[in-house]
């Protein structure tokens, strides 16, 4: 069984069809969403529609990242307190609430936080951040001791995670294997293909394999420069040139 796991769209619809159309290409069984659809994208509004119309079918799993949650349980509060640290995503949630209905809203809302399956004999636990919280980094120079700490409690044999936009992988003391599938819609690799990750099991046994997808990201850059946030245009460079992670 070949599986495809998601993270961090992002409202990243032109990078969301390619990687679409690449899973199609590598014959995948299912897809795993790992959260994060919306935010400070080019398409926030058709993004969460297509997902919304994915999750009806029987061989998607989707859950919540920590800025679904965001744009679902928005406040005043909540934009000072981020304004402070990061004025441009602070300035895109503001927006994105505004733009997405309430439907869209209600489905970011009730998706899940997490999701433990099993597929082929095999454990598998779906978390945005971490097990223990949702906007927890996962990076390739976290220290493994530290990942070791984050997942000891974890019954699953395979922990998937996203968040943080950059993949990276680790196999625990405890026999865990931990894996970042990267960002579809923001991917903060030096050369900034879409990233995303086939799990192929056989048997009980699994193989793991980043892919790495063109898209039109200039295109994708033009059209959220073009959204009316402050900010939007510093933003869209990242989808050409990425630099850092939080504006």
């Amino acid at each position: 069984m070949k599986i495809a796991i998601l993270s961090d769209i992002h409202g990243n619809m032109i990078a969301l069809n390619a990687v679409m159309d690449d899973i199609q290409k590598n014959g995948c069984d299912k897809t795993f969403f790992l959260g994060d659809y919306a935010l400070a994208g080019p398409e926030p509004a058709p993004t969460v529609d297509y997902c919304m119309h994915l999750n009806t079918y029987n061989n998607i799993e989707m859950i919540q990242g920590n800025t679904d949650k965001m744009i679902a349980e928005y406040n005043d509060e909540m934009y000072n307190n981020l304004s402070s640290a990061a004025p441009i995503m602070a300035n895109a949630l503001r927006e994105d609430v505004k733009i997405l209905n309430d439907n869209q809203k209600a489905f970011l809302r009730n998706l899940p936080p997490y999701k433990l399956l099993t597929e082929e004999g095999v454990k598998i636990l779906l978390v945005h951040g971490s097990p223990r919280r949702n906007n927890e980094d996962i990076l390739p120079d976290t220290p493994p001791q530290e990942v070791e700490e984050m997942v000891k409690d974890c019954e699953a044999t395979v922990i998937l995670c996203g968040h943080t936009h950059i993949p990276c992988g680790f196999q625990t003391l405890s026999k865990k294997t931990v894996i970042n599938v990267g960002s579809v819609g923001r991917p903060f690799t030096e050369n900034p293909k879409s990233c995303y990750l086939i799990l192929d099991i056989n048997d009980g046994k699994f193989v793991i394999e980043h892919k790495f997808v063109r898209y039109d990201n200039r295109k994708a850059a033009d059209i959220l420069a073009k959204r009316t946030f402050e900010g939007a245009e510093k933003l869209s460079e990242v989808l050409i040139n990425p630099k850092e992670r939080h504006f």
